[in-house]
């Protein structure tokens, strides 16, 4: 090897963990802590809490529609976990538009063929108990309303990993 070459590798190595950790970083709730409490509206003017899904197995989903990464993911969201589950009435998927209104997330859904459900965050409150930065993000809340999966961006090695969790969740015997 060269001296070139093992230098690009090492500087390579330390800033791909330097930007692990600063992912890292920015994810506020940690495997098995509980889900934060929050209030979204589930429609316009009508609100909800959380913890009004406790029992349910959730798929948080944080977005922006400017977001390449969320364009790429969410219609494997939609055709992937939403069709498969969307008549168990043991899920719920909680999809968020960060720094977006009704009109927005609306129009988003609308122009992209979407079914499934959509919400609005337009001021981050409900982002900013999760994350700190970066999107996509994916959160799975077990039925006892723990953290049980999270990722950052869209990769499809992570992906599966988020259908395999949710798929697990909600196996019947």
């Amino acid at each position: 090897m060269t001296f070139k070459f093992v230098g690009s590798l090492f500087f390579f190595l330390i800033f791909a963990s330097f930007r692990g950790l600063a992912q890292e970083e920015t994810t506020f709730v940690k495997l098995s802590d509980q889900v934060p409490n929050f209030e979204f509206e589930k429609s316009p003017g009508k609100t909800i809490n959380i913890t009004e899904l406790k029992g349910k197995t959730l798929l948080i989903t944080f977005f922006a529609t400017w977001c390449g990464p969320c364009r790429k993911e969410l219609p494997h969201i939609q055709s992937e976990i939403y069709n498969k589950y969307k008549k168990n009435p043991d899920f719920e998927v909680i999809i968020l538009g960060r720094e977006h209104n009704w009109d927005e997330v609306n129009k988003f859904k609308e122009t992209n063929k979407f079914s499934m459900p959509f919400y609005p965050d337009p001021e981050r409150k409900v982002y900013s108990k999760f994350a700190g930065q970066y999107i996509p993000r994916n959160f799975v809340v077990s039925a006892e309303g723990k953290i049980l999966y999270s990722s950052i961006g869209f990769d499809e090695k992570d992906f599966k990993k988020l259908k395999e969790v949710i798929d697990n969740q909600l196996k019947t015997n």
